[in-house]
């Protein structure tokens, strides 16, 4: 029987990854993560040693110690669709395939972005701890987002499902990205510098890529307005904190929200989140039920799709299948 290893630590098994579980040890022999936390990469190789699967949630970083020490690994499964931490090229080196997940996390994340927009807007958390503290919460105007500009920066995935979300909430919407053409009527195409200016809130939501490193920094942030909302749910790689946290300071950005950063895990850095004023969340984005079990599913799909002889879907490096091949040949698969 195909063995197949879960790298999850268990509180992240149940939340995770429960049912996948259930269904994977009814088609493999299932090995699990043996310690109440994540695994260093040593402990990870000593765990998975004869697994020819590995599944393994976004907390474990695929190094290349991984792919040069498991000899009997032909397959690594990340159940997300981020594989910047996954050294694709060791693997490729090793004859080991690599997937990742479905793209569910779209309305999660999209959702969550409207959500500090709304916060921002309305002073939410701000309004919540005071009032808690049994202070009267002073009496600042909100901003509708109705009527006001909203500039998103990247038309994919997240940008372009938020920007049809934005103009039913009847907002002016702006975008930039120089890689695609806007196809929502309502949206308008536009260079970066014109959206900087224009926009009332200003979302980065463009791919993390060596192009996009810092993207929103010194000189961008001072092409904005003095009143502007900066709300960051995409990856903490595209802003220069540091120029962000001097703006913020100076009063040049009016509110900041951030649900990732530059911290563990692709959160807020600390001293960022302790900002006073900032509404920052810990990497909730694409925490929904829905978005969870869609991504971890997969991981049962393509192992599924493996026991049958099939190539896994959405193999990143599908011609780095030997291990696969000869694994599918030692047990009379194909």
């Amino acid at each position: 029987m195909i063995k197949v290893f879960l790298s999850h630590n268990p509180e992240d098994l149940r939340i995770y990854f429960q049912k996948a579980h259930a269904a994977l040890m009814k088609i493999s022999q299932v090995v699990v993560n043996p310690k109440s936390r994540d695994l260093t990469t040593e402990e990870l190789i000593e765990a998975a040693r004869g697994c020819q699967i590995m599944v393994c949630h976004r907390t474990t970083h695929g190094k290349s110690a991984i792919f040069d020490e498991l000899s009997d690994l032909a397959v690594f499964l990340r159940p997300q669709v981020d594989i910047s931490d996954v050294d694709v090229g060791a693997a490729s080196a090793n004859d080991i395939l690599v997937a990742n997940s479905v793209p569910a996390f779209i309305p999660a994340t999209a959702e969550m972005a409207l959500a500090l927009m709304l916060d921002l807007a309305r002073d939410v958390t701000a309004s919540t701890i005071d009032f808690k503290a049994e202070n009267m919460p002073p009496s600042h105007m909100g901003r509708q987002l109705n009527g006001s500009t909203a500039g998103i920066v990247g038309y994919g995935a997240i940008g372009s499902y938020l920007a049809g979300k934005l103009v039913a909430l009847g907002m002016r919407v702006l975008v930039n990205d120089p890689y695609v053409t806007v196809d929502q009527e309502e949206v308008e195409q536009v260079d970066l510098p014109t959206l900087l200016k224009e926009s009332d809130f200003v979302l980065p939501l463009a791919t993390a890529t060596k192009e996009t490193e810092n993207l929103i920094n010194a000189d961008t942030i001072s092409l904005m307005k003095q009143d502007v909302y900066f709300i960051n749910v995409s990856r903490g790689n595209l802003v220069d904190e540091e120029a962000l946290e001097q703006a913020y300071r100076e009063k040049r950005i009016a509110k900041l929200a951030m649900d990732v950063g530059r911290g563990a895990d692709q959160r807020p850095s600390p001293h960022m989140a302790e900002l006073e004023g900032v509404v920052a969340t810990p990497h909730l984005g694409g925490l929904t039920v829905q978005n969870a079990e869609a991504q971890a599913w997969s991981a049962v799909e393509q192992v599924e799709a493996i026991l049958k002889g099939d190539m896994p879907p959405r193999a990143v490096n599908p011609e780095s299948d030997n291990r696969l091949k000869k694994m599918w040949a030692e047990r009379g698969i194909v």
